[in-house]
């Protein structure tokens, strides 16, 4: 395919491969653009290159120890940004989000307070929201985050 208008540095055909956001933990792309909208896969809190997880600490059998869920919120919503930005896609353009926290009960409150800072109020998104509570994640992570964006100079609203 070759380059349109709209495409930037790190879309191959639509696929977005950030240099600054974990490595997927399977064979998939960190986002992907059809058409206006830019989908990002599920995001966790994980440092890129190396298995560090932010808020999480593990015993020497591997076994989750203890959690930060403020941590790791804080280290997913900045990967999304890193993804967004890697697309050239503006943080504002955040259209609609999925959240998924392994343990709705005694992390939800966190979660939203650190949710407000990165989503809601002046020069935030404020993007339509679900958020799932869900038995386990595919790595001791508590919070992986799924969205869509409206790539820049494209619009949604009917004409």
């Amino acid at each position: 395919m070759s380059e349109s208008k709209g495409m930037v540095e790190g879309m191959v055909e639509g696929t977005v491969v950030s240099s600054r956001a974990p490595e997927p933990v399977g064979a998939y792309p960190h986002a992907k653009r059809a058409g206006n909208l830019l989908f990002l896969s599920g995001i966790g809190p994980r440092k890129r290159g190396s298995k560090e997880i932010p808020g999480v600490t593990l015993g020497s059998d591997g076994r989750l120890v203890a959690k930060d869920i403020e941590a790791q919120c804080r280290s997913c919503f900045d990967n999304v940004r890193a993804v967004m930005e890697d697309a050239g896609v503006p943080w504002v353009n955040l259209v609609d989000v999925t959240v998924f926290l392994t343990d709705m009960k005694n992390d939800f409150a966190t979660y939203n307070k650190v949710y407000a800072e990165y989503f809601a109020g002046p020069g935030n998104p404020n993007p339509t929201r679900t958020t799932l509570g869900i038995s386990s994640l595919p790595t001791p992570i508590a919070v992986e985050i799924k969205a869509i964006a409206l790539v820049p100079g494209t619009n949604l609203a009917p004409t």
